[in-house]
């Protein structure tokens, strides 16, 4: 995204109700920009300097200064240099969504703005949102793991959540290209990091809580504490009387939130106290159908995703349009129009078979949710490609092989993104969890026969096209782990890897038909997680 022109702000207006602060300097200075990287610092304008886990902005404030940087807002005592302005601030992330906000006119004030936050489920509520609102005339613009995108215009996602100045400048561009409603996802990361802070939301939505990211957060508790600030905190400094929060009631923890909350709220699922719940529903190969009981009267349902966690998704796509104000009608048809979500339950293949998922489920709940969604499907035989990520949260490695090994046939182990560890390492301790479940080490000779068990094949590439290669036409391929994603990733670079790419090259080599007639045509897109 290009920046465009903002309109200069003073210091002292882009401070004003930052508390705590203690300025050394000029506050009438004129700003034309605000930056937290210094290679992105306009002469004249602003450097916030931050603490991150890699690096430390306050190495880079002399660089900053000799950029042209007038003012420094910092978290450490710092002496000014002749002609700067230093902001000494509690916390710099907060000073940075606080000036961010200011100085692109608090865009989130002329939108409809929907933060979506929980483990699972955010990508798939994005997309069914934008569906139903697009088939209400909203014009929609959307945040998260995918992409950024409003109409035709697409830009890529480096974060599921951008940083506080990299997301105002966003909802300001989106407004001016007349966006009314937007979606987004809010990462566990962004709440704890104050990206969010300082946006107004006119709702929240609460999917579910369970183990991801224990390498940033130390506990269960220490995650869903980070997931509740969307809730507790930032919904309330909105219009409490307009402010909406959407919860899971069959989530433990959405009871939890339900009873800390101090806006209204709309509460979806299974549990029978929940006031958008399904009365009956039916799940296909090619889709679900279900009816809802809702506040409004009773929704029929048709969906083209797949599996009972679709059915979740869309009960909280339907409690927050309806939440908001929109009709039965436009709801049922907006979810109808979706085709599905890039990477959640993807489906390649043939008509007659086999069907080869791929599926961005990379925590054992999603992986384990992903496969019961097949398992209800009847196909004959699950066979299942999945890693773990190195240098990240060693602990749902076992869990992830468990999750496999509980409704897979076959297992394919495989690497997912290796990072800075070596593959067979991160291997070996999925494999307990494996073994734990009943399921022993095969051969590929063994696995042919239709054994039941795992193998180890490192290379992604290579894992994939055997698994597909041992399908047979009743049987379903689930390659979870990467969904939309185009890259692994390898000690510190990323190579292109596509696992919707490997998967229809396997295809075409395993069952000789043509890719653009057969795989493309009856690709069927399902959401779920991320």
């Amino acid at each position: 995204m290009q920046n465009e022109q903002e309109s200069p702000k003073t210091l002292r207006g882009l401070l004003a109700g930052l508390e705590g602060c203690k300025i050394q300097g000029d506050q009438d200075l004129a700003i034309p920009g605000v930056a937290y990287h210094s290679r992105d610092v306009v002469p004249g304008g602003i450097f916030v300097a931050l603490k991150g886990h890699r690096t430390d902005g306050h190495r880079f404030i002399s660089q900053s200064i000799s950029l042209g940087a007038k003012v420094i807002v910092t978290e450490e005592d710092l002496e000014p240099a002749p002609g700067v302005t230093v902001v000494r601030a509690p916390q710099a992330r907060l000073a940075l969504a606080h000036i961010s906000a200011a100085f692109y006119d608090h865009p989130s004030r002329e939108l409809t703005l929907v933060g979506i936050t929980g483990t699972n489920g955010k990508t798939s509520t994005t997309y069914l949102l934008e569906a139903i609102h697009a088939e209400a005339g909203h014009r929609v613009g959307v945040v998260g793991t995918v992409n950024y995108r409003v109409a035709g215009e697409v830009w890529p996602a480096p974060v599921t959540t951008p940083e506080s100045l990299d997301l105002q400048r966003l909802l300001r561009k989106m407004r001016r290209r007349g966006v009314t409603h937007v979606f987004m996802e809010v990462s566990s990361h962004a709440l704890e990091l104050r990206r969010v802070d300082r946006t107004r939301f006119a709702a929240g939505v609460f999917t579910n809580l369970s183990q991801d990211h224990l390498d940033y957060h130390r506990d269960l508790e220490d995650y869903f504490a980070a997931k509740s600030r969307l809730f507790v905190e930032l919904l309330a400094n909105g219009r409490r009387d307009e402010t909406l929060a959407v919860l899971n009631l069959d989530d433990p923890r959405g009871h939890d939130l339900a009873d800390q909350i101090q806006v209204k709220a709309v509460t979806y699922g299974r549990h029978p106290r929940s006031q958008v719940r399904p009365q009956r529903h039916r799940y296909r190969r090619t889709g679900l159908e279900a009816s809802l009981a809702t506040p409004v009267g009773d929704l029929e349902i048709n969906s083209r995703l797949v599996g009972h966690f679709n059915l979740s998704n869309i009960l909280a796509a339907a409690a927050t349009a309806l939440g908001l104000g929109l009709d039965a009608k436009t709801v049922a048809r907006g979810i109808a129009a979706l085709e599905g979500v890039p990477g959640r339950l993807e489906r390649f293949g043939p008509r007659e078979g086999p069907a080869v998922f791929v599926d961005y489920a990379h925590t054992p709940d999603a992986l384990a949710q992903a496969l019961a969604a097949l398992k209800e499907l009847d196909f004959s035989r699950l066979i299942t490609v999945f890693g773990c990520g190195g240098d990240r949260d060693r602990k749902k490695r076992p869990l992830m092989g468990r999750a496999a090994a509980r409704t897979s046939d076959l297992a394919v182990v495989t690497s997912d993104n290796p990072r800075t560890e070596d593959p067979l390492a991160i291997i070996r301790e999925i494999e307990p969890g494996l073994q734990a479940e009943g399921l022993s080490r095969l051969t590929e000779a063994a696995a042919r026969r239709g054994e039941r068990g795992y193998l180890v094949i490192p290379d992604r590439r290579e894992a994939i096209q055997v698994a597909v290669s041992l399908a047979q036409p009743p049987d379903a391929v689930l390659v979870a782990g990467k969904g939309h994603e185009n890259y692994q990733i390898w000690g510190t670079e990323r190579i292109h890897f596509d696992d919707r790419e490997e998967v229809a090259a396997a295809l075409k080599d395993s069952f000789q038909f043509s890719v653009t007639a057969n795989v493309l045509v009856t690709k069927l897109n399902s959401g779920t997680r991320t």
